[in-house]
């Protein structure tokens, strides 16, 4: 059994208190440190649990707070930009659900909360340092903490990540821009809780029907060289969009016309987190996606960091040592994340193909499809699960 007993959690998104709970669960008193100031409202758009993820909220014993405002979306119909059926696929069927990011991280929360775990806002992590026998972290706002271990949790643009390794490789861009919000007012042609996604001839449209005939939508814009925080604020995004659907099958033209710019999610670019050398240095660890960032063609982003945590937590608390639990950790995670991870990434180029490109894919992508339905892999992704009760795997 390891002599771990406190952690720091750096980062309050899905992964913090995700991971906060099932060390708790573990024995290991945890801390979450949040750079805002308050709770994330309006924190993106809306996100799918997979089943995998819905599975690993049940472990934690918190899938009934988190999905309370949730409805499942089983299935994905593909089209070309003319509207013809390229084909479905499943996300994991009724096991599968949908909700608003920002519910998910409320819940989340509530439910740390409610359990006891500390939950500290505007703690801007500046700068960690080790010693063998823990962690003293440092925020912008001059105070500190210590612990035995620092978990972080801190996202894609991760400052843990930069501190236990400032020569970790750049995000890479993947070429593709994304926003998304939710249309009131609106009738489309779908069946409720059903995606349907569309290849445009110059960007992507999905959407579908949430309860109360709301339309949740997001669209990603191919766009090289990768633009600056700043252009992207500066840009009109409704009118661009607009130009950018228009003459494509589908609805995308009247659900934009009808959501107000200002609910929209800000437009970003869509990156992930390279291949790192290792998740951990000493006392320091990472979970989620400040380790691995799938980007969200993958549709498993908040799976992985709640698996994550529980796999974690197993790993401190079956192993002698932190620096044997985590290997234990990276051992068990890697295989997993990074085949998901280039998978993903595989299907972002189809969201950005040429002329000759969409051909291409158009006339392939319902082959694809079918050899894909319930097969090996994707069973592997969807059914996987973390026996609480069994030891921790080994390295």
């Amino acid at each position: 059994m390891t002599e771990t007993r406190t952690a720091m959690v750096i980062g309050g998104g899905v992964a913090g208190p995700a991971t906060a709970m099932a060390l708790q669960k573990a024995g290991i008193e945890a801390t979450i440190y949040e750079a805002h100031p308050t709770p994330a409202v309006g924190a993106g758009a809306f996100l799918t649990l997979a089943p995998n993820g819905v599975d690993a909220l049940r472990v934690l014993d918190a899938a009934e707070s988190a999905l309370a405002t949730a409805f499942p979306t089983p299935r994905i119909t593909l089209r070309s930009t003319t509207g013809k059926v390229l084909g479905e696929t499943d996300t994991g069927g009724t096991m599968s659900y949908t909700l608003r990011r920002a519910d998910l991280y409320h819940a989340l929360h509530d439910e740390a909360a409610g359990r006891g775990i500390a939950i500290v806002h505007g703690k801007r992590l500046v700068t960690l340092f080790q010693t063998p026998a823990g962690v003293r972290a440092e925020f912008a706002d001059g105070s500190a903490a210590s612990a035995d271990v620092l978990v972080g949790a801190d996202g894609i643009h991760s400052t843990v990540r930069r501190v236990i390794d400032p020569s970790a490789p750049p995000l890479v861009y993947s070429g593709l821009l994304g926003t998304g919000g939710f249309a009131s007012g609106t009738r489309v042609a779908a069946q409720p809780g059903h995606y349907e996604m569309i290849f445009g001839r110059r960007a992507f449209f999905g959407y579908l029907v949430a309860p109360g005939d709301e339309v949740w939508w997001f669209a990603n814009v191919p766009t090289r060289p990768e633009p600056t925080r700043a252009d992207l604020a500066a840009t009109e995004w409704k009118p661009r969009l607009l130009d950018l659907f228009a003459g494509d099958a589908g609805p995308a033209l009247e659900v934009i016309a009808a959501c107000p710019e200002s609910t929209w999610a800000p437009m970003d670019a869509i990156s992930s987190v390279p291949r790192l050398r290792s998740w951990h240095h000493g006392r320091a660890v990472l979970v989620g996606d400040a380790a691995h960032a799938p980007t969200p063609t993958s549709g498993q982003g908040a799976s992985l960091s709640i698996e994550d945590g529980l796999v974690l937590a197993k790993c401190l608390r079956d192993a002698d040592d932190v620096g044997a639990a985590f290997a234990r950790f990276e051992a068990a995670r890697r295989p997993r994340v990074e085949a998901i991870v280039k998978n993903a990434a595989r299907r972002n180029s189809d969201k950005a193909a040429g002329p000759v490109g969409r051909v291409i894919r158009d006339a392939m992508l319902p082959l694809v499809l079918r050899l894909a339905a319930n097969s090996k892999a994707q069973r592997q992704i969807h059914d996987y699960h973390v026996d609480w009760t069994a030891p921790a795997p080994a390295a």
